[in-house]
């Protein structure tokens, strides 16, 4: 069992095949104010996990940190990346996989967003690949009805060595190739996953956002040195709010997750963040802090090179 800290609030200011140079676009990049009613105000939550190599636990365990969440009074909520499965080893994920539109994961999902009646980004599940080898690390979006609103599959492969740390995704992933968002009522929400936050070039290409969200799984190492100084950089040059659900704490596989899931505005305060431990991160998206923002620092608007 992990220690759960408590939740920090708003106090602080201020492989060749992992990148494809011709990333398709198939979402429009509608402004983040939608064509319909824009809500002022919107709660959303990042749920931190430390998953296992026990689907069915982690499953039960998501429900019970969406149903916090929900209680709470979330409209939308974020789950970590590989928040179903984390193996023993890489290969391991591939005795989940599930084809698209079909499986537990996929029902799970679609059917807390129902229940609940909120907003689902389920972090990201193996789907079936074309190769017998490989998986799609995969964001699927459920709306409060239950319907797929959305689909991304990671497009930027994580490779890291250091030590006796090893990662190469592209071993057991095939990357995606398209960049993906959805209209939500507050506004446009672009998605992502992970190692994608290093390459700004892919969050100029979802468009005018009002959230840029982050299911994610960041080493210790490599979450100690950037992963804050990275998602308050994305926050502030897209001028929107980023919301991060990250792994964090020490898995049954042995390895060791940062955590800090985190809520962070578009002038690149934290809003909200949790250390380590399975828990809720929230807090409210504010139209009317992007509208200051931006008619402040027009940083947006004054972009040349697109």
């Amino acid at each position: 069992m992990h220690a759960v800290p408590a939740l920090h609030s708003a106090g602080r200011r201020e492989s060749s095949d992992t990148f494809m140079s011709e990333t398709q676009v198939t979402s429009s990049a509608s402004p983040a104010t939608t064509s319909g009613p824009v809500a002022s105000s919107f709660r959303v939550a990042a749920l931190q996990m430390v998953s296992t190599p026990d689907r069915d636990r982690n499953l039960a365990d998501a429900e019970r940190l969406i149903a916090e969440a929900a209680a709470d009074g979330a409209q939308l909520v974020l789950l970590p990346e590989y928040f179903c499965f984390m193996g023993f080893k890489d290969t391991d994920k591939l005795a989940v996989r599930e084809p698209y539109q079909d499986g537990t994961i996929q029902r799970f999902l679609a059917d807390a967003a129902r229940r609940h009646r909120i907003w689902v980004i389920g972090g990201t599940l193996p789907l079936m690949a074309p190769e017998a080898s490989r998986v799609l690390n995969t964001t699927l979006v459920f709306d409060p009805l239950g319907n797929e609103a959305a689909r991304y599959d990671k497009i930027h492969l994580f490779n890291f060595e250091k030590g006796d740390e090893s990662f190469d995704e592209a071993r057991t992933i095939r990357p995606g190739t398209a960049v993906q968002g959805f209209d939500a009522p507050f506004g446009r929400v672009g998605l992502s996953v992970c190692y994608d936050l290093r390459f700004p070039e892919l969050y100029r290409r979802m468009g005018d956002c009002a959230l840029i969200v982050v299911p994610s799984a960041f080493t210790y190492t490599t979450g100690r040195a950037h992963w804050e100084l990275l998602l308050r950089t994305r926050a502030i040059e897209n001028q929107c709010y980023v919301l991060a659900a990250a792994q964090g704490g020490k898995h049954e596989n042995g390895r060791r997750t940062w955590g800090h899931s985190m809520l962070i505005d578009p002038w690149g305060e934290i809003v909200a963040v949790r250390d380590e431990g399975a828990g809720v991160v929230a807090g409210n998206l504010e139209r009317a802090r992007i509208d200051e923002v931006r008619q402040s620092l027009p940083a947006w608007r004054h972009r040349v090179l697109t």
